[in-house]
């Protein structure tokens, strides 16, 4: 019962994608809470919480106070966005109860502990945290302290980094949920490993298991395959496109656009449409296809003429087409036992029925 907040849960990751503009952010929350509600989905929409001024070292700021960035051309992509996109906590605030008054679960990924302390703050009902920090100890132990819900990605982990964090959850008896994720931005379909949610599964049975993915070549296959093979949350990347002459140009090739995501839930419900019904019990059999089975069904006939008081066997009867259901036939299928006493006189080929034995 723990779980049951993680289950079939839909996690649409805004992240910086409002680029520090609270109305773009509003706008990229109305456009894709109209697609949640269209099609009936249990979706939250995650933001990323920063307190930049201290989460960026002050020498390496992209405020004209900071290092020349050009030194460090790996990361200076990602401090100049951190930068750009900046969201204060009280626009972030407003940005939550927009969600919330839109329907959706409001969540956020943490990146720093004064950011955890926002998502207590806002009453976030689940905590997510990025690949990147499955082992970074000081934010989870952080985490752990407000009891919350958390869901975690596994991108470029190990078994033992894996091990270590879900054991410091389910030990302190906080609610955890287990993301497949491949780190890659995008990915392609020979790199998604989806045989890792068996893995997983497998490995964790107690825990709800995800996948968070970030292919682009189609919104429905993987979708099929992940809940197949028991997946039960999922998360992508979601954005809007962009005004001309907006520095971001196009939308990044690993978001979602609304009318993708849109294809996704549809995938889903197929999905939910083509498993059926349990995993752990024989499925009930309806009428449609038994009826469609019995007329594929042999009836027992007579090789010859038998008189009334005959011991019948099966050496005198022949099985054929078709099954006389409407008069009682006995079929193939039948087990016999015994002898049967015929209790009136049968002609060869007749049926043999059952108000024609003892």
């Amino acid at each position: 019962m723990k779980n049951k907040i993680f289950e079939n849960l839909f996690v649409l990751e805004l992240a910086n994608n409002h680029w520090g503009d609270l109305k773009r952010g509003k706008e990229i929350v109305k456009q894709f809470a109209k697609i949640v509600k269209e099609n009936k989905i249990k979706a939250a929409i995650k933001l990323q919480f920063r307190d930049v001024d201290n989460f960026i070292h002050k020498n390496f700021r992209d405020d004209g106070q900071g290092k020349d960035l050009l030194n460090l051309p790996k990361r200076s992509r990602y401090i100049q966005k951190t930068s750009k996109t900046k969201l204060t906590y009280n626009e972030f605030k407003e940005l939550i109860n927009y969600i919330k008054k839109h329907d959706c679960i409001p969540i956020s990924t943490p990146f720093d502990e004064k950011s955890v302390d926002w998502c207590v703050e806002l009453g976030l009902p689940i905590i997510k945290i990025a690949s990147s920090d499955i082992n970074d100890w000081v934010l989870i132990n952080k985490i752990a302290l407000t009891k919350t819900p958390v869901i975690i990605s596994t991108g470029g982990a190990n078994d033992k980094q894996i091990d270590d964090v879900v054991k410091f959850f389910v030990n302190r008896n906080i609610p955890i949920a287990i993301n497949h994720c491949v780190s890659k931005y995008p990915s392609e379909d020979n790199e998604l490993e989806l045989n890792q949610i068996d893995y997983l599964k497998n490995k964790y049975p107690n825990l709800v298991i995800g996948l968070s993915t970030h292919e682009y070549h189609d919104w429905h296959s993987s979708m099929h395959i992940s809940y197949a093979k028991g997946a039960r949350t999922w998360e992508r990347h979601i954005d809007i496109p962009y005004p001309k002459g907006h520095e971001q140009k196009e939308v990044s090739i690993y978001c979602s656009l609304p009318h993708q995501i849109d294809e996704w839930f549809k995938a889903f419900n197929r999905a939910i449409i083509m498993c059926g019904t349990s995993n752990e019990v024989r499925r009930i059999i309806d009428e449609k296809e038994l009826t469609y089975l019995e007329a594929l069904y042999r009836g027992l006939y007579l090789k010859e003429d038998l008189k009334k008081g005959t011991k019948i066997s099966l050496t005198q009867l022949y099985s054929a087409i078709p099954y006389q259901k409407e008069i009682g036939q006995i079929t193939s299928r039948e087990y016999f036992d015994k002898d049967f006493v015929l209790n009136k006189d049968l002609k060869k080929d007749a049926p043999l029925t059952k108000n024609d034995i003892d």
